[in-house]
């Protein structure tokens, strides 16, 4: 397979030790299969109900797909400040230019922390009604 940015021959690597991955020796750029974006988020928020949706404002671009060739669709990643490409033709898989894969466990960090943030929140707002209903009700005694 061949980069679709700088067409160098793709080598594959284990990313993080856990992934395998082809990756461009000259741009630094990554491909991953179709599941592998979601076990790239998974390494730091596996809650996949609460990730969001995946793909927006999708786009052709004139890059090819490294497995099938066809143009792959550029498309802004769970409506965060990054933009991937993807062959949405035939699902084959992802694209990631060099750090986006870091901005991607960063966006899902702060997913994370949010979602964490929201459910601290709403379990200390359960907490205190709790406690205002059991003093209105004694205070009605």
């Amino acid at each position: 397979m061949n980069c679709p940015k700088c067409n160098a021959d793709l080598v594959k690597k284990y990313y993080k030790g856990m992934i395998e991955v082809d990756s461009c020796p000259n741009c630094r750029g990554m491909w991953l299969d179709f599941n592998e974006l979601d076990k790239l988020e998974d390494v730091v928020f596996d809650d996949d109900a609460h990730k969001g949706s995946l793909v927006h404002f999708q786009s052709n671009t004139n890059y090819p797909c490294p497995h099938c060739g066809t143009s792959l669709d550029e498309f802004q990643y769970r409506l965060y400040d990054l933009k991937l490409e993807c062959c949405a033709e035939n699902s084959h898989g992802f694209w990631l230019d060099a750090g986006e894969d870091e901005r991607v466990m960063t966006f899902m960090r702060q997913r994370a922390g949010n979602i964490q943030r929201k459910m601290d929140a709403e379990s200390t707002w359960k907490q205190t009604l709790k406690e205002m209903h059991l003093f209105l009700k004694t205070k009605k005694k």
